[in-house]
Formats: structure tokens, sequence, C-alpha cells
């Protein structure tokens, strides 16, 4: 472990989710009840404490749809992220049900990461809640939710991060789930906390172990063991052994061997396995309820790219899938106009209208409803969202030049080469850090020289609008890396850094939403392939586009040793930056 202030970096996994607004004085009134339920959950009973919260005139002669929703990782049913969802929507004549997430709150047993075969079940159970199938433990019914059928609610799920890989679980286990809207959530966890974006076989998914993020995973890692001192509780379901207090034991166990630093082939393959078993990459195939997919842009732990790789999954098998890309994220960047529901704007923002009309469509049935574009994202040089009818594909290439510079033309590329070397220590600075969240300063994005190296356009003739993941095409060569990187310890691998700046006519450098693509390259004697973290940004003119890789990050583990690494260029044989371009405008 780095040290106790690091648990501070989870906190930013509740604080962007706040859903809901105040009391309108036009609102109908609602009543609130708490209530406890003993689910069986999988193989444990699990305790899960919940709010009700039913809205006026709703009885079993006129039902309304509900919302059901749980909060994000560290929160509660209490929090202000999370019970603010049962009034918003109950202030709009929905029966809303706001739950404390197993191992959080007041409910009992231990975090299993929104593992489906246990946090899946346990919200089945209560959907049979909802469906009048079960009464609470202190016997209250609910014979005012609407019904498909007998047992079978009608139900929409929405909440952001934890509480959004949460939808994607029940929907897997439990086909009377109407419609979902997971916001600022994961699509495979292994990436999420070890990425590797180069040599992915699906999606985001890659056989070789990734980068670990430090910073994150153990934010994760040190809230969920403090639970039961940040809510007391004698629930013995809570508490597993002393040295993995409060996660289930193979969850603290991936956390612990990521943070070994050591990836020796067969722990890391089981590693691998558990990761993605609890994630939706593993799932999506059984989710069929109609999905609305919110991403932010200024997210360093859950990228564009994840977003990316549900939408195709589900849109691929038939699933009802739309996707938006909206500012804010686990990073910030919530800007004015955008959903901010303490600001009451769900009917004026662009995803808080979208969200109304999801529910409208699938929860109301009110077929006439506009639930808007396959694809919308935030732009912050334009008014308005764009839209699309998919994400963008790669439309323009640059080629890495033996000079540093990109080029449009391979047959512009000079020959050449240059080389970096790592120091044992991180010398570069890419993603937001911990400093911010407990008050202080964060340094800009830097490079310390001879620590990486860079590759730069000639100014812009026009402006340049970029939506979605560049690609890298690269070829290195490193003997010390090709000497141990079949050694049998993944961590032996050569661990690089892929990034692109966006560089004023003053020189001064802007690292888009502070992204980086960490890399574990898969074999160095062969080209590798790199997907950059996806952005929305215009390169406006007279700027220049500046691709980087450097040999570390602050916010991630790297190299084992010093692996010196050069890169040759030729116009027969040369790096490649290639840019999902849209038309200006």
């Amino acid at each position: 472990m780095r040290g106790p202030l690091v648990a501070v970096a989870g906190a930013a996994l509740v604080a962007p989710l706040v859903l809901a607004g105040p009391a309108r004085a036009d609102a109908a009134p609602y009543t609130v009840t708490p209530l406890t339920f003993t689910i069986e959950a999988g193989d444990r009973t699990c305790t899960v404490d919940a709010d009700l919260y039913r809205p006026a005139g709703a009885d079993a002669d006129h039902p309304a749809p509900a919302v059901l929703a749980t909060n994000g990782f560290g929160g509660s049913k209490s929090d202000g992220s999370t019970d603010t969802i049962g009034k918003a929507f109950a202030e709009r004549g929905y029966v809303g049900l706001v739950y404390s997430g197993l191992g959080f709150g007041e409910s009992g047993c231990l975090i299993t990461l929104d593992d489906p075969a246990v946090d899946g079940r346990a919200a089945s159970g209560l959907l049979d809640f909802l469906g009048g199938v079960r009464a609470a433990d202190d016997g209250t019914s609910a014979d005012f939710v609407t019904r498909d059928a007998d047992g079978d609610p009608r139900v929409g799920m929405i909440g952001g991060s934890y509480g959004g890989a949460i939808q994607l679980a029940t929907a897997a286990v439990d086909p009377r789930v109407d419609a979902i809207v997971p916001l600022i959530t994961w699509n495979d966890l292994a990436y999420a906390l070890a990425p590797n974006n180069a040599g992915a076989r699906t999606g985001v998914t890659s056989d070789t172990p990734g980068v670990f993020k430090w910073q994150w995973a153990n934010g994760f890692y040190l809230i969920g063991e403090g639970q039961p001192l940040l809510n007391p509780s004698l629930d013995p379901s809570r508490i597993n052994r002393l040295d993995c207090l409060h996660f289930a034991t193979r969850a603290c166990e991936t956390i612990r061997l990521l943070n070994s630093g050591r990836y020796p082939a067969d722990r890391t393959k089981e590693m691998l396995a558990y990761a993605r078993s609890v994630s939706p990459v593993s799932y999506l195939d059984r989710v069929k309820a109609p999905t609305l997919i919110v991403q932010g842009q200024a997210d360093s732990l859950f990228n564009l790219n994840e977003a990316t790789a549900t939408y195709r999954t589900l849109k691929a098998q038939g699933t009802e899938t739309k996707m938006i890309w909206q500012s804010w994220g686990h990073s910030g960047g919530q800007v004015p106009g955008e959903l901010d529901l303490s600001q009451g704007n769900l009917e004026t923002s662009h995803v808080g209208q979208r969200v109304l009309a999801w529910f409208d469509r699938y929860l109301h049935q009110n077929t006439g409803a506009d639930t808007g574009p396959a694809f919308s994202y935030y732009r912050d040089w334009q008014s308005g969202y764009g839209t699309a009818a998919d994400v963008p594909a790669l439309s323009q290439s640059l080629y890495l030049s033996g000079d540093g510079k990109l080029v449009d033309n391979r047959s512009k590329v000079a020959r050449g080469s240059r080389q970096y070397t790592n120091w044992l220590v991180p010398t570069s600075h890419s993603e937001s850090s911990i400093a911010p969240l407990i008050g202080l300063p964060d340094p800009k994005p830097y490079d310390t020289k001879g620590t990486y190296l860079g590759w730069r356009s000639e100014p812009l003739t026009a402006p340049l609008d970029v939506v979605g993941a560049p690609k890298a095409t690269l070829k290195v060569v490193s003997p010390k890396a090709e000497r141990v990187q079949n050694s049998g310890d993944a961590s032996d691998k050569l661990v690089l850094f892929a990034k692109v700046y966006d560089v004023a006519p003053d020189g001064g450098r802007k690292l888009v939403n502070r992204l980086v693509s960490p890399v574990r390259v898969p074999d160095v004697s062969r080209p590798f392939t790199v997907e950059l973290p996806g952005i929305v940004h215009r390169y406006e003119k007279g700027h220049r586009l500046e691709f980087v890789i450097a040999a570390s990050d602050t916010a991630y583990f790297g190299n084992r040793g010093i692996k010196p690494v050069t890169v040759l260029h030729a116009p027969e044989d040369t790096g490649v930056l290639e840019l999902p371009v849209v038309p200006a405008g």
C-alpha cells in the first residue's frame, strides 16, 4: 500500500453522482418508508437496507412504474448521491426504491464488486418486492407498482459508477428489468484497475496483464476495508478474515496481487478471470433491457473506451442501446448546462431530457417518446451536443518521422532513430492525482527530458475535430525488455504510456482531459497497436498535435528495472497515428 491518503481518491467514486434536485413547489408530494429485506443472494443471505418512495396517489387502482437505484462505491442509500434519486423520480410520479449496496451503509454481506451472482441476485430480490412476490421484513408490500404480469413489476434502474454496473448485473440475471441507465461505469474491471491498451482481443480486454492503476485501486481498497469503521455493524456477514476485512476473499486478493507489482502467469490468469467474471464484459450477452449508456469525458477511472465496448456489444446482439458522452466523470468536468440535478435541470439538460424520455418510452410505454440519437457527445467549442449514427471511425492518419515530426504522408518520413530511458521513479505526470481532493495543488502534466519521445505536427490550417479513440501502431527496440519478457512473470514486459497533446501557437501544451494510455507491450520484437482513451476535442487552427510515448506515469506502476527504448523510422516502416475525425461544425 502507498499510505492512507490514497483512500481519498476513492471518494470521487461517489461525489459526481448527484442525480436529483430539491423538491419543487409544484411537485407531487411523496412518502418515504425505511424498509429492511432479508434476501438470498447467491450462496449467502444478506440484509438489505432500503427506502421506499411512494408518490401521492399511487395505489392498487392507480399503480405507477418503479425506479430502483443504489449507491456508488463507499456510499449508501442515505448519501446525497443516492437518496436524491428516489426523491427526483418520486416527484415525477415514479415509485422509488433506493437501497444500500451489499457491504455498504446498513446492508450486510461482503463487497463482491457487483458480482451478478451475488449483488445482481440481491437486486432481483428487491424486484420480487416491487412485483408483489414478497413483502419487506416488516410486512410492507408494494401493491401500487405497475406490473407487466404477475410478479413482474414495470421497473427501470439508474445510477452511476458502482451503482451503474449493478444495473447491468441485475439485467443479466433478471429479465424483469425494463430499462436501465448506467452512468460512468466499467466494462472490464481488469482493464479499469490495470489497463492495457495494446493487444486487445475484444473491446478493452487484453490477454496481457495491464499496468496497475495504484491510486484509484488503492482508493477502492481502503474505502472498502474501512466500511466497518465508517458504518459500525454487528452483522457478522460483513466481516471476512483479518487480512481481508470487508471484501470477498477473491476480490481482495485480486487487488493485493495487482499491488504486489509481480504478475506470475498462473496467479495473474486467475486474477484476470475473477475481475472479468464480475464485470459486464462477461455477461453482456444476457442483458436484454433497453440500455442508455452515459459516460464522462473527464474520467481517468472508467474512460470512454469502456462505454464504447459495452455499447458495441449490446448493439451487435440486438439490445436496444444508445450512448451519450457527457462532460463530467470521476475526474470532474462539470460545466454549466450539463446534467446536475442538484440544480433541478432534468428537463433542461441534454442528458436529463434523454433519461426522462428513456423511462417515458420503456416504463410508461409511450411509443411516441423520442429517445434521441444513437450517439451524442458534449463539445465545449460549440453550443449543443454533436450527434452521429455511431461512434466515428478512424479516418485520418499521421506518420511518426525520425526528425520528431508528425507528417501527413509516409513519403515525408525522415529516416532516423531516437531513444528514451526510464528511471526507477516516475518521471511523467498526466492524470489528476489525489492532491486536489485533499486541498493540495496538483501539478500540470509534465514529462521529464530523456524519459519520453514526442512527435509534433505542423500548425493546422483549419480546425480539426476529433471524436473517439485515436490509435497508434508502433514498433520499438528494447533489447533488455526482449531478453526478460518471456520470463513467465508479466511484470518483466516493457511498460510505456501513450498520449496526445494539443500544442498552442505560444508553445503551451494541453493534455485533453488529462488522459493517458498505459501499455504493457505483449512482445517488443513485433509491432503493436495502442488504443488511446476516447476524447471529444477541437484542435484549433494554428495549433499542433503532439503524440508522446513516455516511460512512466505517477498514477501507475512502471517498469521493473531500466529498459532503454529506441524508435526507428523509415518511410517504408514507421509508426502511424490514426484519428477519428468528424467534419468541423
